[in-house]
């Protein structure tokens, strides 16, 4: 039976490289071989989440919303844009961080659709964040004597924003490879803006669990922690912020590496793509760590 990954994210019509991510790592993707098809679909661009399904000739989909908290989008648009009939959250038995995958069939197509949890609260984010730490520092062993600081938006709109978040700066403590892990948040406690409060460390990375870079990212991140007060004029990274050397990675989305947590989703519905795993690893990791060392 002929397969399918559709990679769906949010997509902007203001920002033009908020869909740049989902292209790229269907470009990864789509060069292993894994699927037959590789589609992008959006939100807010070409083409729609309504659409997508009828430009697939696959008899079987793998749908992976490239998203960071499960909410509004995963929960209840995308399954409705796709006519996926019986969908309900409950399918994915979540507890709004451990959502899982459902099969379901598309209303208008009859194609069978593995609908998967979002990339976000997979486990295996937690090892883009590190290595996302990797590749700002351009240190392989980066780890002893630096703070990391995991960085959602927040909302009280949606409490399993934060969840995300403290999910995975929780795990990341807990292997114990960074001397001081926190979750911080643009718009709740504690907050990204006073970032160096909270670390004894005297190198900080930072990495903002956003899938584009964008207006937060670009702009009011680097305000806020006092990189800048301009965020046209630039900044260095490190920059030197109340005698801590911060190192901001910008979103954790643009990390080649995410590529492999789409692959991980959709292993998780039983796709075969365990070679793609080897070579999405390879390409994109700095020194080719077996997984478990990242």
């Amino acid at each position: 039976m002929s397969t399918a990954l559709v990679i769906a994210a949010h997509g902007s019509h203001k920002n033009p490289g908020s869909s740049a991510p989902a292209f790229d790592h269907a470009d990864r993707i789509r060069e292993t071989g894994a699927f037959d098809e590789v589609r992008e679909t959006f939100w807010k661009e070409e083409p729609a989440f309504r659409e997508v399904l009828r430009t697939v000739d696959a008899e079987e989909v793998y749908v992976v919303p490239l998203f960071i908290s499960e909410g509004y989008f995963t929960e209840e648009v995308i399954p409705r844009e796709l006519r996926l009939e019986g969908w309900d959250p409950d399918l994915w038995e979540s507890d709004g961080t451990s959502a899982d995958t459902a099969t379901l069939t598309a209303k208008d197509t009859g194609q069978t659709v593995h609908y998967c949890g979002p990339v976000g609260t997979h486990d295996a984010m937690s090892d883009v964040i590190v290595q996302r730490a990797r590749s700002v520092t351009d240190d392989p062993d980066v780890g002893g004597g630096f703070g990391l600081a995991v960085v959602g938006h927040g909302t009280r709109r949606n409490e399993n924003s934060a969840k995300a978040i403290e999910y995975h700066a929780d795990r990341i403590r807990e292997r114990g490879r960074f001397d001081e892990v926190q979750a911080l948040f643009m718009d709740e406690d504690p907050e990204i803006d006073d970032v160096t409060d909270y670390f004894e460390s005297e190198d900080i990375v930072v990495v903002p669990l956003f899938v584009s870079d964008g207006f937060h990212t670009q702009e009011d991140i680097p305000e806020d922690m006092g990189l800048t007060d301009d965020y046209r004029t630039g900044y260095d990274i490190p920059e030197l912020v109340d005698g801590h050397r911060v190192w901001y990675s910008g979103a954790v989305g643009t990390e080649p590496l995410l590529a492999d947590v789409v692959l991980e989703r959709a292993d998780d519905a039983e796709a075969d793509v365990a070679d793609a795993h080897a070579q999405i690893r390879n390409q994109t990791t700095t020194d080719r760590p077996p997984a478990d060392a990242l």
